[in-house]
């Protein structure tokens, strides 16, 4: 494994992919979400989910796939969902508004067809990039590795976590009593 690096190290690979970025949330919650003003918002009962152009992530999200590139993710979902997989639900349909196709698939499905508990972002193929969280659910850093062993499993993890997960706005209709 490679040293601990700032998430703002590996920032550049989110504008420098060439073709996919793709991502595995596990995660019940993230501190980053609470600790912004958009969840403040969310607890208020504010709708969050519209796309922002303004807003830095939803406009890289367009750009790049302006350009012919993909983003996609697939989030892990308890059930119910906790808080945090409640505020992600309702906040990520600005990220698929934006051009983003974020899909969901239940943790005891995850667990049953092997999903690792961890969170990464697999670049183009080739580039993964771990997260390490504390206990809070904050970001500690990442891990970044591009030897073929790690490659090969978060392909591999990618592929059956698409296989099996739901796009969001339809798993939201599944969900929608807890959203």
């Amino acid at each position: 494994m490679t040293d601990l690096v700032s998430f703002d190290d590996i920032a550049h690979l989110f504008e420098d992919f060439e073709h996919t970025a793709w991502r595995l949330e596990t995660q019940h919650g993230y501190a980053s979400d609470r600790s912004g003003a958009k969840w403040q918002r969310w607890k208020a009962g504010e709708n969050i989910g519209r796309y922002e152009p303004e807003q830095p992530w939803h406009a890289g999200i367009r750009a790049q796939t302006d350009a012919g590139k993909r983003f996609e993710r697939v989030r892990l979902v308890d059930d119910p969902p906790t808080e945090g997989q409640r505020f992600l639900l309702a906040s990520g349909l600005g990220n698929v508004e934006a051009g983003e196709d974020i899909r969901n698939v239940y943790r005891t499905d995850a667990q049953r067809i092997g999903l690792p508990d961890y969170d990464f972002w697999l670049f183009d193929s080739r580039i993964v990039v771990r997260f390490a969280f504390g206990d809070d659910g904050a970001t500690l850093g990442v891990y970044v590795a591009e030897d073929a062993e790690t490659v090969v499993r978060a392909c591999q993890v990618r592929d059956a976590a698409w296989h099996f997960a739901t796009p969001t706005t339809e798993f939201q209709q599944q969900v929608r009593s807890t959203v």
